[in-house]
């Protein structure tokens, strides 16, 4: 049984995770074993992701404190957890996108990014997003094409007149 006193920390911690987070991601985890409920902490934990199981009420408490009155956690369906990312505004999501993929007890509900408040289809189409290194390779790549076309054409023209230089040479 959960002391007064330790549901207040809960709800102080909640509020502190939901001011500092660039993500949090609900989802519903009724029907995971413990195993497979470790299994994707440790994914999150790696990426530098909190994730925290706590009851609706308590989450309710934290959201309303925090200014976001407008979620209602005690409606969203089943066993409720939460995924926070710091950084990365899609990661939290990708991640549970892919975890759900695997295992279909785990169901991503809804979430906030950058404190706006998104619904399961806003948040499954942010999980099919390429990552940020993705997108900033695809830019890189964008940006230096047109740098290497110009290059080659530049080269193969020195390679032309080369190869004509030394036909004139042997002419002679």
């Amino acid at each position: 049984m959960i002391t007064k006193e330790q549901k207040k920390e809960i709800v102080k911690d909640l509020v502190d995770k939901l001011s500092r987070q660039k993500t949090a991601v609900f989802f519903d985890y009724t029907g995971l074993t413990v195993s497979q409920f470790h299994e994707l902490r440790e994914q999150l934990r790696e990426q530098g992701l909190d994730c925290q199981a706590v009851k609706k009420t308590l989450i309710s408490l934290a959201l309303a404190k925090a200014g976001f009155k407008d979620i209602k956690a005690r409606q969203l369906p089943g066993q409720i957890a939460l995924v926070f990312g710091y950084q990365d505004e899609v990661l939290p999501a990708k991640i549970l996108y892919d975890f759900s993929r695997n295992n279909e007890a785990l169901k991503v509900l809804t979430g906030l990014v950058d404190g706006e408040y998104l619904e399961n289809e806003a948040i499954i189409e942010l999980a099919k997003l390429p990552s940020k290194q993705e997108l900033l390779a695809r830019l890189v790549n964008s940006i230096a094409a047109p740098i290497y076309g110009l290059n080659n054409a530049l080269q193969g023209n020195l390679r032309k007149l080369v190869f004509i230089l030394k036909g004139l040479k042997l002419e002679t």
